[in-house]
C-alpha cells in the first residue's frame, strides 16, 4: 500500500512537471472562438487572471454553470477537484474540502470550510446551502485560506460572486424548465438603469420537484424540492472613484421529509403488520411523524434565509482603494423527521435552528503596478445562534427494541407491541427480574409517547486584523506573505427539559439506582413507577422520583440554561513563492497555517435536574504544504493546472456519540495528502473537452480513530465532460455529456466499526454504512436559433439510473438501527429561455 501511495504521488509530481513542460508547446494565439475562457478572479482581493493566482483555485463563470446545469452546490462539486458536497437536505448539507467535512448544526461549532456571498461569510451549516442563480462566477479556493477569507476557512473557501446591477444597459431574461416527477423551474432577471449612475437589478427563481421515494404510508413522496429565492440589487456609481452596491437576498425552502430508511426493518403497515416493501434505500419507505409532535407538523422542512450586504469601493487614485463590506444575515429552519426509518412511530425528532449575524470589514488595497502590492484590513463579526432538538419517543416500541423483542425484519403490528401483558414481560426482562407481577403491569401501563428537548446556544464576537503583501522581485519571481490575528469572545450554553417523566428512562437507569437503595427504598421506587399517571406526577418529597429523560437528562428546574464564557485568539499565515517561466505558465509553492478556534463542547447533565457540562476542546490547527503548476498553451486552446499537497493536523476536532448526543471531541493528530488536476481543451471551434481528477488520502494518525478514513471523503474523484456544437437548422446545436465518478466513501469517522460505537444506546455490528464506487452520467442538448434570442433544450441527469446512497447511519445509528438516504434517480426534462 505504501508503495502504491508513493507511486501515486510521484505520478502527481510528474504531472506537475508535465504541465510546466507543455508550456514549451506554445503556438500563436488561436482565434478567440477557439480559446478556453480566461476568467478574472478576486481570490487575492484584487483582479487577477486565474493563471496568476498562486493557490489551488477553481472558478467557473455564470455562463459555464448554465452550460453544465449547475443550480446547487452538490452539482458544482462534481466539477471541482478536491471539493465534495453532500445534500441531505437544504437544512443539512455537508461541505467537504480535501477530505475535511464541515456540516455540524450545533450552534457552538465552528466551520472548517467557509461559504461566502460576495466576501460575506454564510458558513453556518443550516443557512449555508443557497440556490445558485444569476451568478457572475464562483471561486473555490482550496487549502487554508484564513489569511485571505477569514473565519472558518481552515481548509478552504467557496465564494459566490453575484451579478450586480449595471447602469450601462437594460437587460432581462426569463427561463423555464419542466420535467418528470412534477419538476418545474421558473426564473427571471431584469437589470434596469434608472440613470447613467444608478441601476436596479432583480433576479428570482422558483423550483419544485416531487420526491423520488414513495411514502408507503400515504401522503407526499419523500425528499422533494420546493425552493423560492429572490435577489434585489442596487448600484450607484456617481463618478469613477465611488462604486456602491446594496444586495438583498431571500430564500425559502419547504421540501417534504428526508427519506431516512431503515436498513434493519422492512416497511410494514403498523396496524396489520403487512409487509409493504423492502429495505432497499431507493424503494418506498414507510415514515410518519408522531401524533401531535412539534405542533402537529408533517415530515419536512421550513427554512428561511435572508440577508443584506453593502459593498462600497472608493478609489483614492490608481494605486489606493478602500473597500467596505457591511452585512446582516438571519436564518431560521425547522425540520421534522422520522429518524428510525420504519413504519412504527417509535422516534420522531425535529431540529429548530436559527441564527443572526452582523459583520463589518474595512480593507485598504495598494497596487501601483510596481514591485510591491498588497492589502490590510480589520473586521468585526457578531453571531448569535441556537439549535433546539425536540424529540418524541414512544416508550412501548423503544422497550421492545431495547430488549430485542422487536422482530426483524418485519416488526409486529401495533396491537401486539402495545399489549400490556407483552410489555409487562419486557419490563421484567429489562429489570433483570427485579420487577414482576402487578408492579410490572403497572409500569407497562405507564409507558407512553415521551417528549423531551435539548438546546445549545452559541454567541461569538470576533475581531480580526490582517495583512497580505506581494513582492515582485522581477518579471519571473514573486513572493507573497500574509498574516491574520483573530480574537474571539464566545459564550456557549445548554439547556434540556422533559415534558413528562420517561418511565423507560427510569428503567434504563435502574441498574445504577437500585444498588444505592435499601430493600425498602427499592420497593418504594418500583411501586412509584407503577403508580397510575407516574409520567406526569411532579417530583416532591412525597414522590422523590427524578424527571428522567432518554436522549438528554433535564437541567435543573427542568430547563435552566447553563452558560460559560471564554476567549480564544490565534494567528494564521501563509507564505507563497511563485515563478513564471513564461507569460502563460505559473509554478508556485506555499506553506500555510490554518486554525479552527477552540470550542466548548456542551453536554447534558450526568443525572436528571443537574448542571450542564462544559469541556474545552483545543483549537485545531493544520500545517499545509503545497506545490502547484498552471499553464495556458496551444495558443490558448488548452488550460492545465495541478497541485500536490500535504496536511498535518493537530487537535483534530470530530464528533462522537456520548449518551445518544453528538459531542465534539479532540481526536488527536491526522494527516492528509493528495493531488488535484483539471484540464480544459478547446479541441476545435465546435468541441471543448474538460476533465478533473483528485486523489485525497485523509487518515487519522492517533487517538480513537487511528487509521480511519475521513468521513465523506472518497480517495479518488474524477469528472469528464465535453460540449460539442454544430450549426444546423438556422441555428446552433450544442450537446454536453458529463460523467462524474468517485470511489468508496464512509459516512462517519468511525468507518462503521462496531468497536467504535460502544456509546450508542444499542450496538450496531453490521458494516454497511458506506457507498461503494459509482458514477453518474448527465446529458444536455440545446438549440439557439440565429434569427431569435430564445433557446430550447433538454436534459437527463443520472442517465443510467445508477442506484446509490448519499448518507447512512444518521440519528437511527445511535439506537442501533442505522438509516440510509437514497441518491437521486434519473431525472429528465426540457428547458426554455428568452433574453433581450
Amino acid at each position: 500500500m505504501r508503495a502504491f501511495r508513493t507511486t501515486l504521488l510521484m505520478t502527481a509530481v510528474s504531472g506537475l512537471a508535465l504541465i510546466a513542460g507543455v508550456a514549451h508547446a506554445a503556438e500563436p494565439d488561436a482565434p478567440a472562438s477557439e480559446q478556453v475562457e480566461e476568467l478574472v478572479v478576486t481570490a487575492q482581493k484584487r483582479e487577477q487572471k486565474l493563471l496568476d493566482v498562486p493557490i489551488a483555485l477553481t472558478a467557473y463563470s455564470g455562463s459555464t454553470l448554465q452550460t453544465l446545469g449547475v443550480q446547487e452546490f452538490d452539482k458544482l462539486s462534481s466539477f471541482v477537484p478536491g471539493f465534495q458536497v453532500q445534500n441531505q437536505s437544504p437544512n443539512n448539507p455537508g461541505f467537504v474540502m480535501r477530505g475535511i467535512t464541515s456540516d455540524s448544526g450545533d450552534a457552538t461549532v465552528e466551520p472548517r470550510v467557509s461559504v461566502f456571498q460576495d466576501g460575506v461569510s454564510i458558513s453556518k451549516s443550516r443557512g449555508s446551502y443557497v440556490e445558485l442563480f444569476d451568478v457572475q462566477r464562483i471561486e473555490v479556493a482550496k487549502g487554508p485560506q484564513s489569511t485571505l477569507f477569514g473565519r472558518g476557512a481552515l481548509i478552504g473557501a467557496v465564494n459566490i460572486i453575484q451579478n450586480k446591477a449595471d447602469p450601462a444597459a437594460l437587460d432581462w431574461r426569463v427561463g423555464a424548465e419542466l420535467g418528470d416527477h412534477g419538476y418545474g423551474l421558473f426564473e427571471g432577471m431584469a437589470n434596469v438603469p434608472l440613470s447613467d449612475t444608478f441601476a436596479v437589478r432583480f433576479a428570482g427563481r422558483y423550483k419544485e420537484r416531487d420526491g423520488a421515494v414513495e411514502n408507503l404510508l400515504g401522503g407526499k413522496n419523500l425528499g422533494s424540492t420546493d425552493t423560492g429565492a429572490a435577489r434585489l440589487a442596487f448600484r450607484w456609481t456617481p463618478n469613477d472613484k465611488l462604486d456602491a452596491n446594496l444586495i438583498l437576498n431571500y430564500e425559502a425552502d419547504h421540501p417534504t421529509g428526508t427519506s431516512f430508511k431503515s436498513g434493519t426493518f422492512n416497511p410494514t403497515d403498523p396496524t396489520t403488520g403487512q409487509v409493504l416493501g423492502d429495505r432497499d434505500p431507493n424503494s418506498g419507505a414507510a415514515l410518519s411523524a408522531g401524533s401531535g409532535f412539534n405542533g402537529g407538523a408533517q415530515l419536512g422542512l421550513k427554512r428561511f434565509v435572508q440577508g443584506a450586504t453593502a459593498l462600497v469601493d472608493y478609489k483614492f487614485n490608481d494605486a489606493w482603494k478602500l473597500s467596505s463590506i457591511t452585512a446582516a444575515r438571519h436564518f431560521q429552519s425547522n425540520e421534522t423527521f422520522d429518524p428510525d426509518g420504519f413504519s412504527l412511530p417509535m422516534l420522531t425528532f425535529a431540529e429548530d435552528a436559527r441564527g443572526t449575524q452582523y459583520s463589518q470589514e474595512f480593507r485598504l488595497n495598494y497596487d501601483d503596478g510596481g514591485a510591491l502590492s498588497g492589502f490590510a484590513g480589520v473586521s468585526y463579526f457578531n453571531e448569535d445562534a441556537q439549535t433546539s432538538v425536540p424529540s418524541q419517543i414512544d416508550e412501548r416500541y423503544a422497550l421492545a427494541l431495547i430488549t430485542g423483542q422487536l422482530t426483524k425484519p418485519n416488526p409486529q403490528p401495533n396491537a401486539v407491541l402495545t399489549n400490556n401483558t407483552f410489555l409487562a414481560a419486557l419490563v421484567t426482562g429489562l429489570s433483570g427480574g427485579a420487577i414482576t407481577g402487578a408492579a410490572a403491569q403497572g409500569i407497562a401501563a405507564n409507558l407512553h409517547a415521551h417528549r423531551e428537548s435539548y438546546t445549545n446556544y452559541g454567541k461569538t464576537e470576533s475581531f480580526d486584523v490582517y495583512g497580505d503583501g506581494t513582492w515582485r522581485l522581477n518579471d519571473r519571481f514573486e513572493l507573497s506573505a500574509g498574516l491574520r490575528y483573530t480574537h474571539d469572545d464566545k459564550s456557549s450554553a445548554f439547556a434540556s427539559s422533559v415534558q413528562d417523566r420517561s418511565i423507560l428512562g427510569a428503567l434504563i437507569a435502574l441498574p445504577s439506582i437500585l444498588p444505592t437503595l435499601t430493600p425498602t427504598g427499592r420497593l418504594a421506587f418500583i411501586q412509584a413507577l407503577a403508580t397510575p399517571g407516574a409520567a406526569s406526577i411532579p417530583t416532591s418529597a412525597a414522590y422523590p422520583i427524578p424527571m428522567f429523560g432518554i436522549v438528554s437528562q433535564p437541567t435543573s428546574n427542568n430547563g435552566d440554561i447553563y452558560s460559560q464564557d471564554f476567549s480564544d485568539e490565534g494567528l494564521t499565515w501563509r507564505l507563497v513563492g511563485r515563478y513564471k517561466p513564461d507569460a502563460n505558465t505559473s509554478l508556485y509553492a506555499s506553506y500555510a497555517r490554518g486554525r479552527r478556534p477552540e470550542v466548548l463542547s456542551v453536554g447534558q447533565p450526568s443525572a436528571p435536574m443537574g448542571a450542564a457540562r462544559f469541556t474545552p476542546v483545543e483549537a485545531e490547527t493544520v500545517d499545509s504544504y503545497e506545490v502547484g503548476a498552471k499553464t495556458r498553451t496551444l495558443g490558448g486552446r488548452l488550460s492545465l493546472d495541478g497541485a500536490v499537497y500535504a496536511y498535518d493536523y493537530d487537535n483534530f476536532q470530530t464528533t462522537i456519540i456520548v449518551a445518544n448526543k453528538p459531542t465534539t471531541t479532540n481526536a488527536g493528530k491526522a494527516k492528509a495528502y493528495g493531488f488535484e488536476g483539471q484540464a480544459i481543451w478547446q479541441a476545435a471551434s465546435f468541441a471543448e473537452i474538460f476533465a478533473t481528477y483528485a486523489y485525497s488520502h485523509g487518515r487519522f494518525d492517533t487517538g480513537l480513530y487511528d487509521g480511519n478514513r475521513f468521513r465523506l471523503s472518497p480517495d479518488h474523484k474524477a469528472s469528464l465532460g465535453a460540449t460539442f456544437s454544430a450549426d444546423l437548422l438556422n441555428g446552433r446545436f450544442s450537446f454536453t455529456p458529463i460523467y462524474a465518478w468517485q470511489s468508496k466513501t464512509f459516512f462517519s469517522d468511525d468507518n462503521d466499526i462496531a468497536a467504535l460505537q460502544v456509546n450508542n444506546l444499542l450496538p450496531d455490528t453490521a458494516v454497511d454504512e458506506f457507498q461503494k464506487a459509482y458514477g453518474l452520467l448527465d446529458l444536455r442538448v440545446q438549440y439557439q436559433p440565429s434569427f431569435a434570442s430564445w433557446t430550447v433544450g433538454a436534459f437527463v441527469t443520472n442517465a443510467t439510473d445508477e442506484k446509490y446512497i448519499k448518507d447512512a447511519g444518521n440519528t437511527g445509528d445511535n439506537f442501533g438501527i442505522p438509516t440510509f438516504i437514497a441518491g437521486n434517480p434519473r431525472y429528465y426534462g426540457v428547458t426554455f429561455s428568452l433574453r433581450r
